[in-house]
């Protein structure tokens, strides 16, 4: 008799258990507060699979050169944004970049581009050179750093790819959006560099 009414318990436990889970379910879904799978992730499709997933494409359309306006940087110093369309000026290519055609200091101000700044114009790797099979830094005799600040008569070609820097801007909708407020210490810094100028700076040399 005892064990009869102690399966009777349990098997009644379990019905019970089973039901309210069940009601528990149906008041989570009527709950506003519920939360899918889908609705975790910034790109709001399933999570499990790519075959309904795209970016949002961007629109660029940016006016001709000479009819665009700079923007304000992002930050001090920040690699400006190209106010104007690229339609036909990339990919640059080694022997082909149409950027230097207007940018380059020699013609900017013909043209009134924004010249290409001095930073560009220096070199900032250390001098190394092989000397028994083995890789030898020289340092500065000033400095006494291994980095090195020289001025060029040309273009630094580490600093021919413009685009690895320097982007369109488009117009795109963004799902977080960006707060960021920069703080200039020269009201012209938002929208030329000083960079050349203020590279040493905190640096103790010493």
């Amino acid at each position: 008799m005892m064990k009869k009414i102690v399966l009777f318990v349990m098997v009644f436990s379990f019905v019970c258990v089973a039901c309210n889970s069940g009601n528990n379910k149906k008041e989570e879904k009527k709950d506003s507060g519920f939360v899918s799978e889908e609705s975790l992730g910034l790109r709001k499709t399933d999570l499990y699979s790519e075959n309904n997933t795209e970016g949002d494409k961007g629109v660029f359309n940016a006016p001709a050169p000479g009819q665009s306006q700079t923007i304000e940087r992002s930050f001090e110093n920040a690699p400006p944004l190209i106010p104007h369309t690229v339609e036909g000026f990339l990919p640059i290519k080694k022997d082909q970049n149409l950027c230097l055609s207007c940018h380059l200091p020699d013609v900017a101000k013909a043209v009134k581009a924004t010249p290409v700044p001095p930073s560009h114009f220096m070199n900032f790797r250390p001098d190394i050179s092989m000397k028994g099979g083995k890789i030898i830094v020289y340092n500065d005799d000033e400095t006494g750093n291994t980095v090195t600040k020289k001025h060029l008569d040309k273009l630094n070609n580490a600093r021919y790819n413009c685009s690895q820097c320097h982007i369109p801007q488009s117009n795109i909708t963004v799902e977080v959006k960006n707060t960021f407020v920069a703080d200039f210490r020269d009201k012209k810094l938002e929208k030329r560099s000083n960079f050349a100028d203020v590279v040493d700076e905190g640096v103790d040399h010493k």
